[in-house]
């Protein structure tokens, strides 16, 4: 069954600020004074829209006009509407400047702590309603969430079966590893101990393959030692902690994570003095060349950038 067009919908913005504005200031020639019409055009106006509603909106007195009951109804919808479409323009706004959206990015665990956490700071201080996502993961993990899509943007290492050409790729730094223990370790509090000293101990370390075991297991080699043969694998910062602080196990992780966890512990953690560096592949900031990003997530991308390069030097 057919219904007849309703006329409201033909009512207009300028409509709706008509009838907000002679509400406000009682008389149709304040309220035109204010939308900056002549007197005429506000009460032809008012005409047209009283004809588009099918009743009078406002009653007439000597002291002014006052809604009717329909009127009255309007009033409160033209208020809500305009109000809506002023929240709408802010939001719209924000979005072009960046100050609201979604942003959805990864990082490994070093420039996490190091790059990340101060560019987040800085970026809500300014933009408090920017909504973030951030994960936190292995290269591998967060460059098929690049390729896939998933995010805007990545600190991390590419893969050996990437197409490099796909990407941008802002150079990034070297990831210095620590290795961190219970204040009581044996070995916590000596400095330059050597890696000879740490063979023997037990060790909670990523998984076979990832940067910062390669990078231990080669340090290890390149003394002409064996690589240590009592390992817990594991990539969750939670359990290494856990067991770590009641056992003499060694956890090898990046410097900005070690340094936190010791400072952050209360004293329980301390960070080992080793006589020689142990060090990964550099990491860097990877974008996809196909992908814009966002006012929002463009300028995450800078204060990244700049953390970065305050780190560099």
């Amino acid at each position: 069954m057919a219904f007849p067009l309703s006329p409201l919908p033909y009512l207009k913005l300028s409509h709706l600020r008509l009838v907000a504005a002679i509400a406000q200031h009682g008389q149709i020639q304040m309220a035109a004074q204010a939308l900056t019409l002549t007197q005429p055009a506000a009460s032809r106006t008012l005409a047209e829209i009283e004809k588009l509603v099918g009743a009078p909106l406002f009653e007439r007195h000597p002291r002014g006009m006052t809604p009717t009951p329909t009127g009255a109804i309007m009033v409160r919808r033209a208020n809500s509407m305009l109000m809506e479409m002023q929240d709408l323009a802010h939001e719209l706004q924000g979005q072009r400047e960046g100050r609201s959206g979604l942003v959805q990015t990864g990082a490994v665990t070093g420039p996490a702590v190091g790059c990340f956490v101060p560019a987040i700071r800085r970026l809500k201080a300014e933009s408090p309603h920017v909504e973030l996502r951030i994960d936190v993961g292995p290269s591998i993990q967060l460059m098929r969430g690049l390729e896939e899509g998933d995010y805007d943007f990545i600190i991390g290492r590419l893969l050996p079966d990437s197409d490099a050409d796909a990407f941008q790729i802002v150079p990034g730094k070297i990831e210095r590893v620590r290795c961190l223990v219970r204040r009581g370790h044996p070995l916590a509090g000596r400095r330059h101990v050597p890696l000879s000293d740490l063979k023997n101990h037990p060790w909670i370390i990523q998984e076979r393959g990832t940067p910062i075991r390669q990078a231990v297991e080669a340090a290890f080699i390149g003394k002409g030692l064996s690589v240590p043969a009592d390992v817990v694998a594991t990539s969750s910062l939670v359990l290494m902690m856990g067991l770590i602080i009641d056992s003499d196990m060694i956890a090898p992780m990046s410097m900005e994570v070690a340094k936190l966890m010791e400072a952050t512990s209360g004293g329980v953690l301390a960070v080992l003095d080793l006589d020689m560096p142990i060090e990964v592949s550099p990491y860097h900031i990877i974008t996809r060349r196909d992908r814009r990003l966002s006012p929002a997530a463009s300028r995450l991308y800078t204060l990244v950038e700049e953390e970065m390069t305050r780190l560099r030097t």
